[in-house]
């Protein structure tokens, strides 16, 4: 019962960590596994679809359908134990059912989930596996005759797990009806848990190997427009310090710039995704406790040679990209420094025309007062001279003395008004 001080989730968060138990099995028994993936935007699918198609399996052998948006199913499914998980990306569903059919990896043996069913499944098939449980035989030797008759030896790996409880082999191929074989052969007195544990990981082996291997063939996909990009970003970045045009260089590296970004932006996730799925096949590998058998590469040793260089280039494509989103954006900083430092030389050249001009125009005003000063200075001496020529010729004063008297005193007066005019202007 949920408490008032408890959190809204508190008992979800817990019962997710019950929510997926190992299965526990018999010997023998053969382990039906498939994986279904929609090919693009698998995380943001229709989670409802994935439920109608788990019900409509679950409806041919009259098992009430589970309620909508779990995200994990574990029944009855005829003589075989279903289980039925949702993942981010993908559906994982595993059909165990007791007995062994007389012929190794008999095709039959996968018919517990019908062929009809899965190609109606919303996503499309990503891994299938079958897998064979007997017991082990008491000579080592009829392992290896097993072996040798069920595998292709070149890619063959098999390994003791978990301190001999049991050997488990594989060639990570796909038989020609379309399914992964993997052999468990169980030492007697290994219990049904823990010999559950072994398929189960060695599906998630399988599982997350697939989806890994998605991040490959996006990573070739980016690794040749990276190629194709390359080259015009090295001569963009030549061109920084040529005599071309800074602002058309810089638009031109922006529009690199811009797809770089955009090619980032969609193979983060798968990037992201791909090491996430990397480690949990890794550690799912690490949790058998793989020890030699035969003198056969582990399952350890197979991943080091054949499956860790293709996350290496994954990553490698990553860290390219990364560069290369680095290298152009120092590339449009430098440029975009260039830009400003030329238009800032451009704002000098103007000031500086700017300066001229105003002191041109200063000289051209200074002349112009001048020139307004003598005009106005003739037309005031001219002015009194008439004004003052009555008076003048009383007291005897010849004209020309008059205008001699008249012009300083005139040509000091005007002057000082225009002074005073220009001063209050400023």
């Amino acid at each position: 019962m949920l408490h008032p001080n408890d959190h809204p989730l508190r008992y979800a968060l817990v019962n997710e960590l019950h929510a997926r138990p190992f299965p526990a099995l018999a010997v023998p028994c053969s382990v039906a596994h498939v994986a279904f993936k929609e090919p693009a935007e698998a995380h943001n699918r229709d989670r409802g679809a994935d439920h109608a198609h788990l019900c409509a399996l679950l409806a041919r052998h009259g098992v009430a359908a589970p309620e909508p948006g779990i995200t994990h199913f574990s029944g009855a499914l005829g003589r075989a134990e279903l289980k039925w998980e949702s993942h981010t990306e993908f559906v994982a569903c595993s059909a165990f059912t007791p007995g062994l059919s007389p012929r190794p990896f008999d095709p039959a043996e996968a018919e517990v989930l019908p062929a009809d069913w899965l190609a109606a499944a919303p996503g499309r098939r990503l891994c299938s596996v079958l897998i064979r449980v007997e017991e082990m035989p008491e000579d080592p030797a009829g392992i290896d005759a097993r072996l040798d008759a069920w595998f292709v030896p070149e890619s063959l790996a098999a390994a003791e797990v978990l301190g001999g409880a049991a050997v488990v082999a594989g060639d990570f191929r796909i038989d020609p009806a379309g399914h992964m074989r993997f052999a468990v052969f169980v030492r007697p007195g290994t219990g049904p848990r823990r010999l559950g544990r072994i398929v189960q990981w060695l599906c998630e082996i399988e599982t997350y190997r697939a989806m890994s291997m998605l991040g490959l063939g996006r990573a070739r996909e980016l690794g040749a427009r990276l190629n194709a990009i390359d080259p015009g970003l090295t001569a963009l970045v030549g061109r920084i310090d040529s005599g071309t045009s800074a602002e058309d260089t810089l638009h031109a590296l922006l529009r690199i710039s811009a797809e770089l970004e955009a090619l980032a932006v969609r193979f983060a996730f798968r990037a992201g995704a791909t090491g996430a799925y990397e480690a949990i096949v890794l550690q799912r590998i690490e949790v058998l406790r793989e020890a030699r058998f035969g003198g056969r590469q582990t399952f350890g040793e197979f991943m080091l040679r054949r499956y860790d260089p293709a996350m290496r280039t994954v990553k490698s494509a990553e860290a390219r990209l990364r560069l290369m989103v680095e290298r152009a954006a120092r590339a449009a900083e430098l440029l975009r420094t260039r830009v400003d430092v030329e238009r800032s030389a451009q704002n000098q050249r103007l000031l500086e025309s700017m300066d001229r001009r105003a002191d041109l125009q200063l000289r051209l005003q200074h002349t112009v007062e001048g020139l307004s000063v003598v005009a106005i200075s003739y037309y005031a001496v001219s002015l009194a001279g008439y004004a003052l020529q009555p008076l003048a010729d009383g007291m005897g004063v010849p004209k020309a003395g008059l205008l001699a008297v008249l012009v300083p005193v005139t040509v000091l007066a005007v002057w000082l008004m225009v002074r005073r005019i220009r001063r209050a202007m400023h």
